[in-house]
């Protein structure tokens, strides 16, 4: 009986990989009826996208504070800088708290705070009038961005693990291309009225939208959800201890900060960026309508790296996280080394700054899908909170590109060195992940049927005669 337990076990789980990646198709993953809790997750999904568009100006529209922030108080680009470093490190640093209390209570009180600290944010920037201001306003709205990316993120993973980079990728897409509705109104507003209306006037209506989708927001019932039957997904929920035991976390960090970086320049940097190459303020002629450089790729920017999301993110659901890997950050490598060579032409800046994000927005679809694929929904909310913190060492070379730049005279350094790291990522994605996982998921199969079959025989049942 208690071998017929196990097999049965086994029917229900993933085998034991050797050598190869496969996929099972379980009847709980592929054909659980449609029930009124899958138009229900949707709606969970869109509140999460919402809160997620709300909060992403903290961080995609702090570029266009800063040449006016120089402006009036003449402070160097390089301190100025630290502020939108200080929000990354916050924000990726208490990840993992953040994490810990999703866990414990559930993603609604967590994004209400995130809500507050959204408007207290810009708040505090539109009264700053020193650095230390500036720098406290980013400590705040990375708690913001903090707790709304973290709630909205795992949301997302525990609601649809049969289309998880799908719903990731759609949720990222929120905070990647949220900005593309205010870029416009912001910056016409910083020259018609000052930073400081601007800060105070959008910090109030992002605050105000958080609140009102956030309270809606909670996690999902085992019931709610089933299983992906085209990827490989851990049935297990592996513990953050466990997580942190295994090698396949520490590979993801480092791939993660790899391909983070280059994004990360180019948000924070990229009207500097197109200053020193001598394009901001030139004339693009599309036609229908002319549009300065700098403006108009910030546009094209915001919309492909919202797109590149959901992309990435259901591509990977049908032909795996670790291929869709090798494609975007190829993609993004070589897209940076062409920046570096052709960016001085003001259309080839807008057509590859546009390829670098597109290619540069999945890694939050990406690296969040496979993260809950490897070690279950239980505790995704405090192991991606450490992997997330992989978006904090990438900040730390946000000002070191600003101090390589201002020793060269040129980006070109930075660029090559950033598109160098994204294609050490992709060809590790390839071959160091895959196999890694592969064994990963082996040893966690041979694990949960061990642990259960020890199980059986400590509480054996006997047939009714």
């Amino acid at each position: 009986m208690a071998a017929q337990a196990v097999a049965a076990l086994r029917g229900n789980d993933h085998p034991i990989h050797s050598g190869r990646s496969r996929t099972v198709k379980t009847e709980s993953a592929s054909t659980l009826p449609h029930t009124s809790s899958d138009h229900y997750r949707w709606i969970q999904l869109v509140l999460g996208i919402a809160c997620m568009v709300a909060v992403a100006n903290i961080q995609y529209s702090w570029t266009l504070f800063v040449p006016e922030i120089q402006k009036t108080y003449g402070w160097s680009r390089a301190s100025i800088q630290t502020a939108f470093t200080i929000f990354v490190v916050t924000q990726t640093w208490g990840t993992p708290l953040v994490g810990y209390l999703l866990d414990r209570y559930g993603p609604r009180p967590v994004i209400l705070l995130g809500g507050f600290a959204a408007a207290l944010a810009w708040t505090v920037n539109s009264y700053a009038s020193t650095l230390s201001g500036f720098y406290i306003g980013a400590v705040i709205g990375g708690v913001a961005a903090s707790c709304v990316n973290a709630c909205a993120v795992n949301n997302a993973l525990k609601w649809f693990p049969d289309r998880r980079g799908l719903a990731v990728g759609l949720t990222a897409a929120g905070y990647g291309s949220g900005t593309i509705f205010t870029i416009v109104p912001i910056a016409r507003m910083i020259e018609s009225s000052g930073i400081s209306s601007t800060f105070f006037l959008f910090g109030l209506i992002q605050g105000a939208i958080i609140l009102a989708a956030g309270v809606f927001l909670r996690a999902p019932q085992p019931s709610e959800t089933r299983f992906s039957s085209q990827v490989v997904q851990s049935r297990r929920d592996y513990t953050l201890g466990e997580a942190m035991r295994t090698p396949v976390l520490w590979l993801l960090m480092v791939m993660f900060t790899c391909t983070i970086t280059g994004g990360l320049m180019a948000v924070a940097q990229l009207s500097l960026i197109a200053q020193d190459l001598g394009v901001k303020d030139m004339q693009v002629n599309a036609y229908f309508f002319t549009m300065a450089a700098l403006p108009f790729a910030l546009m094209l920017d915001r919309f492909m790296n919202g797109i590149s999301r959901p992309l990435f993110g259901w591509i990977s659901d049908n032909i795996g996280r670790e291929k869709t890997m090798f494609i975007a950050f190829s993609i993004e490598g070589l897209g940076i080394l062409a920046l570096a060579t052709f960016g001085g032409n003001p259309w080839m800046f807008v057509i590859l700054t546009g390829l670098v994000f597109l290619a540069w927005g999945e890694v939050y679809s990406l690296f969040g899908a496979i993260t809950g694929d490897t070690f279950g929904t239980k505790h995704v909310g405090k192991i991606y909170g450490i992997l997330f913190l992989s978006k904090g060492f990438a900040a730390l070379f946000v000002p070191i590109g600003n101090l390589i730049m201002e020793a060269t005279g040129t980006w070109a350094t930075v660029l090559y060195i950033v598109a160098a790291m994204d294609l050490v990522a992709a060809f590790s994605a390839l071959f160091i992940l895959k196999p890694m996982l592969e064994r990963h998921h082996a040893k966690g199969d041979s694990t949960r049927v061990a642990t259960s079959q020890a199980g059986l025989q400590m509480n054996p049942r006997t047939d009714p005669i």
